[in-house]
Formats: structure tokens, C-alpha cells, sequence
């Protein structure tokens, strides 16, 4: 410790007797930059190239009705211990596209493009995106939706209404689908988000796509190493999947958590975007027991991107460990 502070303080004495230089001002000043590069990361899974395309984040003020098992303090905690600010949720939002050698196959495609304007470019971003990371909407092959949430079905559209992947076969699950285009069961849906919800879900598939669509059932291959994985409760058919290639396996979970470092961490905690919350919960811990036992990769839609990590038990809860960048695919 001496003699690294005896150089410290040598070195400190030989700057102060240095001559200063003169002032010189910049010869060229950098743009100022208020945007990321496009953003998108791929990785393989056996033969499959995955690309994590970004659909951006988004950002709001903690309500109580937001989790509402939890109390405010408990909430604050968790966000204080992953070094996120108060009171403000942050969601992100990472749609797939699968390149089989084959077949081209986006699942889920985000907030949509008129989330772009509303949101002044903070999501909705999928579309940019997509283009930037090298493809063209006209060359894929298959759209899988997980459930019909907005921020995974909306991208299904252009901003002008127009099927946004015009040459695609649209897969959806059948549970899900079943629910959606049951018009009991949108009489009987309450007020406010869930009408909402049902008013977008017939927009998108009756008017704009003509219920063009492919229901899908549980535990089948749907698109070349792409196997269906029953997971409800955040929806009456929520869907995850297991992509596979060779001896490489991802466990693709979509929704079954939002925010890992509140829903991961406290798998007892309750989102307000989980329509049947206690089932939901039982999914989340069946899921995860699963995923740690298996030591399976997760990719999540709602993770910081790019999404990609491994699960570890950490106490009464779960903790999702970030896999790390590799340059090289």
C-alpha cells in the first residue's frame, strides 16, 4: 500500500509541475444524440438463428392497483434493490424472429406502429427495427402470437391498417382465440380495459386480417423446432414455447412473468395485466421450478434486452441471471 501511494503522489506532484497547455477549442463537436442504435441481437439455438428484435420500453408511475397484493414499500424495496427508480415501472417489450434454414417466423410483434407516435419513439419500434437487423416483411413465413395483449398483436398491422407481414400464415392458440372472438364473452367483459382489449383483438383479426388465422393446440410443433407450452392464467390461452435445434434448448415464456426483478423475484406478486391472477401464479412457479431443474435458457418478452438468461432459486423466489453478450454468433 506504501509504495502505491508513494507513486500516487509522485505522479500527482509531476502533473501540477507540468506546464499548462494552452486552451484549445474543439476542432469538431459531436452531434448530439437522443437515440440508440437500431437495436437487435441474434444467438443461435442449434441450426436456428434467433433475433431478439427490440420494440423498445415503456415507462410509468407505480399506481397501487398496478400489483395489488403488494404494499407500495414492499414494491419501492424491490425496485431500490435492482437500482431502478421509485414509484416508476419500467416494462420492456422484445419480439423473435426465427430463421430455420426454411422458414422465416416472427413471434410476437410488439406495441404496433402507431405506439411509435403516441409514445414519441420510446416502443413501437419493432417495425424499424426489424428492417434495420437485415428483413423484409414480405419474406416471412409465419407470425406466431403468443396471446392477444396489444403490445404482441398490434404489430400484426401497419400505421395505415394493412396486414404488416402481407405474404404470413398467422398462428394463434387456440384457447386464446376461442375467448377472444366469443361474443359472450365480450357482452359479459367488464368495463374500461377489458372492453378495450376485445374492441382491439376484433379490429385486428375481423376487420383488418378477415380472421385469417391458424389456431394452434398445446404440445405441438408449429413452426420447425418451435413446440407449443400451455401457460395461463395471465390470459385464458397465454402460450409459451420451447425452441430446440440438436441439444440446444431456449424456454421462450412470453408472458409468464413482466419485470423479472418484481415478478421474478416475488413470483406471489400479483400484475394487474394478469387476468386470472392466482392461475397465473401457479403457471410463474410451475414455470420457474421447471426452468431451474432444467437449467433451460429463458428468453423474456418483458426482460431488459435482449432477454436472454438463466433462473436461479433465490430464497421464496426466483432470480434471473442476464446471459452474457457474445459478439461472435
Amino acid at each position: 500500500m506504501e509504495l502505491t501511494r508513494r507513486h500516487a503522489l509522485a505522479g500527482a506532484a509531476g502533473i501540477a509541475a507540468a506546464p499548462l497547455l494552452p486552451a484549445v477549442p474543439a476542432g469538431a463537436a459531436a452531434p448530439a444524440a437522443d437515440r440508440q442504435a437500431p437495436s437487435f441481437y441474434r444467438y443461435k439455438v442449434g441450426d436456428i438463428m434467433v433475433s431478439v428484435v427490440s420494440d423498445g420500453k415503456n415507462v410509468f408511475k407505480l399506481e397501487d392497483a398496478f400489483i395489488p397484493n403488494a404494499k407500495r414499500d414492499d414494491v419501492n424495496a424491490a425496485l431500490d434493490k435492482a437500482f431502478m427508480p421509485r414509484d416508476m415501472v419500467t416494462i420492456w417489450f422484445a419480439p423473435l424472429v426465427l430463421n430455420t434454414g426454411g422458414k422465416l417466423v416472427v413471434i410476437d410483434t410488439g406495441n404496433g406502429a402507431l405506439a411509435k407516435a403516441s409514445s414519441k419513439g420510446a416502443n413501437g419500434l419493432f417495425a424499424d427495427n426489424f428492417v434495420a437487423a437485415g428483413f423484409d416483411p414480405k419474406n416471412v413465413d409465419m407470425v406466431v402470437i403468443s396471446h392477444f395483449h396489444g403490445d404482441h398483436v398490434n404489430g400484426l398491422l401497419t400505421a395505415e391498417g394493412t396486414p404488416a407481414f402481407p405474404n404470413a400464415e398467422v398462428l394463434v392458440p387456440a384457447t386464446e382465440w376461442k375467448f377472444w372472438m366469443d361474443d359472450g364473452e365480450m357482452s359479459r367483459a367488464p368495463a374500461g380495459r377489458m372492453q378495450g382489449l376485445f374492441k382491439n383483438n376484433r379490429n385486428i383479426f375481423e376487420a383488418a386480417l378477415k380472421k385469417k388465422v391458424t389456431p394452434y393446440e398445446w404440445g405441438k410443433e408449429i413452426a420447425p423446432g418451435l413446440t407449443s407450452v400451455e401457460t395461463v392464467g395471465h390470459t385464458p390461452g397465454h402460450t409459451s414455447y420451447v425452441l430446440a435445434s440438436g441439444s440446444e434448448k431456449v424456454f421462450i415464456q412470453s408472458d409468464v412473468t413482466n419485470n423479472p426483478d418484481l415478478f421474478a423475484t416475488n413470483p406471489g406478486w400479483h400484475a394487474f395485466f394478469d387476468q386470472d391472477a392466482d392461475v397465473a401464479e401457479q403457471t410463474r412457479r410451475r414455470v420457474y421450478d421447471m426452468i431451474v431443474a432444467e437449467r433451460l435458457q429463458v428468453q423474456g418478452f418483458h426482460y431488459p434486452f435482449p432477454g436472454l438468461g438463466n433462473v436461479v432459486k433465490d430464497g421464496s423466489g426466483y432470480r434471473v441471471v442476464p446471459a452474457p453478450w457474445n459478439p461472435v454468433i
